[in-house]
């Protein structure tokens, strides 16, 4: 009769600890895509089978909210100037991945790029994620650690690179420039793309495009072994995505609804904990 008692109490702790939101198992993270820039963008993602199929319209001032699986790697960047038909074939002027709105494979150069590398295990392992511009820059694009443990640094680029760049690693359309090539992309050389004798750390040092692109965004990467100050780590956490911010405030999206960071996401969290307390309380009684 006691151990019949036990079950029972332990399915009312589980319910109670799921109905409250709290996580009790390693669970997906929530991204939550924010396009900031005055103009339509077309988000795309790889590998996308959990994002909409990897690709998607974004107009300006929307938002929308996805699940990654734990143990995704994959990266997320904004096309610019595309044009779909009712199929979804067609093109863009940056970040195109084919003639497809859904993308499956890397989008071509230049294009800001979010990168992620989620842990399995989502409470005790670190997730990595970083925000690169090796390949060129194409939007502005900060990624945003939520409720995370651990440094949790925003990773990325506020500024828009495209008014200064370089005339040699401009491209243009209608004479407006709508993205910056990366030197690697323009020159190919071995010192430029740190391969062959620049192929590593000690070798392969910032040239004068990656200090410009350094020192308008100093927490992304600007070329290839700019890991100390471009990488970062966070534990048990979801990210905000936003394309062309320069806002302070982000929010994400938590048990069906909006939370923002600041006092409304602390409030949430001062919520959720009394309901903890309360189940461990019961189980605790019972024994």
């Amino acid at each position: 009769m006691a151990a019949h008692q036990t079950v029972h109490f332990l399915v009312l702790l589980i319910c109670i600890l799921v109905s409250s939101g709290v996580k009790v198992s390693e669970s997906a993270r929530i991204f939550t895509l924010v396009n900031d820039c005055k103009e339509t963008i077309w988000p795309a993602i790889t590998p996308g089978q959990n994002f909409g199929g990897g690709g998607f319209e974004l107009k300006s001032g929307q938002s929308i909210v996805l699940t990654a699986p734990p143990g995704w790697s994959g990266r997320i960047w904004g096309r610019t100037g595309c044009k779909f038909d009712k199929n979804g074939n067609g093109s863009c002027e940056t970040g195109r991945c084919g003639t497809s709105l859904k993308c499956t494979a890397s989008g071509e150069t230049p294009s800001s790029l979010a990168e992620f590398t989620l842990a399995e295990f989502v409470l005790s392992k670190l997730d990595f994620y970083d925000v690169s511009l090796v390949d060129g820059f194409n939007l502005p694009l900060v990624v945003t650690p939520l409720n995370g443990k651990g440094n949790c640094s925003t990773a990325g680029c506020v500024a828009d690179l495209r008014p200064n760049c370089p005339e040699k690693l401009a491209v243009k359309a209608n004479g407006k420039i709508i993205a910056c090539r990366s030197a690697c992309d323009v020159f190919n050389t071995d010192e430029y793309c740190c391969k062959g004798a620049f192929g590593n750390s000690a070798t392969c040092q910032p040239t004068s495009y990656s200090k410009l692109f350094k020192q308008a965004c100093p927490k992304a990467y600007s070329y290839a072994y700019d890991d100390p100050s471009s990488i970062f780590t966070c534990s048990g956490t979801d990210y905000v995505i936003r394309f062309c911010s320069s806002s302070k405030s982000v929010c994400t999206f938590h048990n069906n609804r909006l939370t923002c960071s600041g006092s409304e996401g602390l409030k949430s969290l001062i919520g959720r904990w009394w309901v903890v307390m309360l189940a461990f309380s019961l189980f605790i009684y019972h024994l």
